[in-house]
C-alpha cells in the first residue's frame, strides 16, 4: 500500500496527451511531471498525480467485462468560484451546467478535452472561530 506521504494518483483516459497536458497546465495550475506523449504524461498539483493515458497507453486498454466510463472527476478546492468561472470562461472553456449551491458550498462541472470531468468547490464560509489562548488554533480530525 502507498505511503500516506506519496501523491495520490488519478488516471484519465484522453484522447490527445498534448491538448490534455495544456489544458491542466495552463488552466488549473497543474506542472508536468513526465511527458512520454503521445501514449502518456503525469501532471502534479500538491498531492494530487494526474496520470494522462492516451490511446496508445495500456491504461486506455477496455477493461475486460466491458464496463462502460463512471462519473468519476478529480475535485479541486477554490477560493472564490465566481472568479474561477469568469477567468476559465475567458479562455474559450465551457462548462456542464450551472453552479450547483449546498449546505457544503457550491460547485460547478468543467470538463478536460477528452470530457473527463473536473469539479471546481467553493465550501461555504463559515464564522471563523477564535483559539484559547496558548492553543496552536483549532483541533483537527
Amino acid at each position: 500500500m502507498t505511503t500516506p506521504d506519496r501523491l495520490a494518483s488519478v488516471r484519465y483516459i484522453v484522447d490527445d496527451v498534448s491538448a490534455a497536458i495544456d489544458f491542466y497546465t495552463t488552466h488549473l495550475g497543474f506542472t508536468l511531471l513526465t511527458n512520454p506523449a503521445p501514449a502518456f504524461a503525469d501532471v502534479v498539483r500538491g498531492p494530487l498525480r494526474l496520470l494522462l493515458s492516451g490511446p496508445a497507453s495500456s491504461g486506455a486498454r477496455a477493461t475486460p467485462d466491458g464496463t462502460p466510463a463512471g462519473r468519476n472527476r478529480i475535485h479541486l478546492v477554490v477560493d472564490d468560484l465566481d472568479n474561477e468561472i469568469d477567468r476559465l470562461r475567458g479562455a474559450g472553456l465551457s462548462f456542464h451546467g450551472d453552479v450547483v449551491a449546498n449546505p457544503g458550498g457550491r460547485q460547478i462541472l468543467l470538463a478536460d478535452p477528452a470530457g473527463n470531468l473536473i469539479e471546481l468547490f467553493e465550501a461555504a464560509h463559515t464564522p471563523a472561530t477564535t483559539a484559547p489562548a496558548g492553543s496552536a488554533g483549532p483541533a483537527t480530525t
